[in-house]
């Protein structure tokens, strides 16, 4: 994966906390994992990706980054149904900029939420996938790209 198509996300991830309350969002440096142990955190929105390139990207992060995201974001109810459709919106969100930048071609799938273990993400075994770190306040989260072009 090339050194644009990151940016791209990263781009992604800026633009969409630039919209809330608390714009400081601050990412580290993008690495490569293994995919037998996908990283995930406490909810993590899924888009499945075919077209040109096939596989997904997904947003990850904690129950209390979400909440205090919702509660940025003006909403004040943050239960676990709002926290679910935060991280889908957001995966979406950052997905589909992508898609706008790489054209018809970057197909993605509406958002698939999975609450609770890693284990529940599937990714191909045979791939490595990239992580970019994300801070935002005093939490982390990640972007996890895994694609094959």
């Amino acid at each position: 994966m090339s050194e644009k198509t990151l940016q791209v996300f990263i781009d992604g991830v800026v633009r969409y906390f630039h919209h809330t309350q608390d714009k400081d969002v601050k990412l580290g440096t993008p690495y490569l994992v293994e995919n037998s142990s996908p990283a995930a955190f406490d909810y993590t929105g899924i888009i499945g990706v075919s077209g040109a390139s096939k596989g997904c990207v997904y947003f990850t992060a904690p129950s209390a980054l979400l909440r205090h995201l919702l509660l940025s974001l003006g909403e004040t109810d943050t239960n676990s149904e709002n926290m679910v459709d935060l991280v889908g919106e957001v995966a979406n969100t950052i997905s589909g900029n992508a898609r706008s930048e790489f054209g018809k071609d970057f197909m993605i799938s509406v958002p698939v939420v999975v609450q609770g273990a890693p284990d529940q993400i599937h990714l191909p075994r045979s791939m490595r996938s990239y992580v970019i770190p994300v801070y935002w306040k005093a939490y982390s989260a990640a972007v996890v790209i895994s694609l094959i072009q």
